[in-house]
């Protein structure tokens, strides 16, 4: 009797038995729940039903369908498998280099962490929702847009320069448009009002005392 034959053969057997991990083709993601599903089809038209989809902590995507995905039978049984990784050629970011890092989605928004600490985003609308921002740039910001806009108070506490001139409207409820502290220097230029008043005089219509009588109006 050839014992290790008969032992091979069992051996065999038992393990043709037993599913090895095999590629599959996603149909259909259901992201609700603690741990997302997914129906996929397999070898010869095998259809697999919501087998659990594993992703890294702090990490989440839905892959479209047509994804490509890996399954580990867990026990060797394909109804209790669980996808582990996933590839979809139409949408990834190609043409990285060697230690670059990329975010991206099937409508091609995406986030690149490029060397030379380069980080570059591409997006149809950026929102960040949070208490506080802080931006820490030793060299300098750069905003390159036609319009930048605050919704509320804005403070500058070093010098403020433009060079396409400035326009200030409303009061904000204080009664004045605009307020400074300190001496004003205007070099170059006229300054015209309609009505300017100093320490309570209204400079246009002004008129005071003379030895000779009341003082004529201003004139040009």
């Amino acid at each position: 009797m050839d014992v290790v034959g008969i032992i091979n053969r069992r051996i065999g057997q038992a393990l043709a038995a037993i599913r090895l991990p095999f590629r599959a083709v996603l149909t259909r993601i259901t992201s609700e729940g603690g741990v997302m599903t997914a129906q996929l089809d397999g070898l010869e038209s095998e259809s697999l039903q919501a087998l659990e989809v594993f992703q890294q902590y702090g990490l989440t995507s839905v892959p479209p369908s047509g994804t490509m995905a890996v399954v580990i039978p867990v026990g060797g049984n394909s109804s209790h498998g669980i996808v582990v990784a996933t590839e979809n050629s139409a949408y990834r970011l190609q043409a990285l280099e060697d230690g670059e890092v990329a975010i991206y989605t099937s409508e091609g928004a995406t986030i690149v962490l490029k060397n030379g600490k380069i980080i570059e985003s591409h997006c149809d609308e950026f929102r960040l929702y949070c208490k506080k921002h802080v931006v820490n740039a030793t060299d300098s910001v750069e905003f390159n847009t036609p319009q930048l806009t605050a919704s509320q108070n804005a403070t500058v506490k070093g010098l403020l320069t433009g060079s396409g001139g400035m326009s200030i409207s409303g009061d904000n409820g204080s009664g004045v448009a605009a307020s400074f502290a300190g001496d004003i220097s205007h070099t170059g230029g006229t300054i015209t009002s309609v009505s300017i008043r100093i320490n309570g005089v209204e400079v246009g219509t002004h008129r005071h005392q003379t030895p000779d009588g009341m003082s004529e109006g201003p004139q040009n």
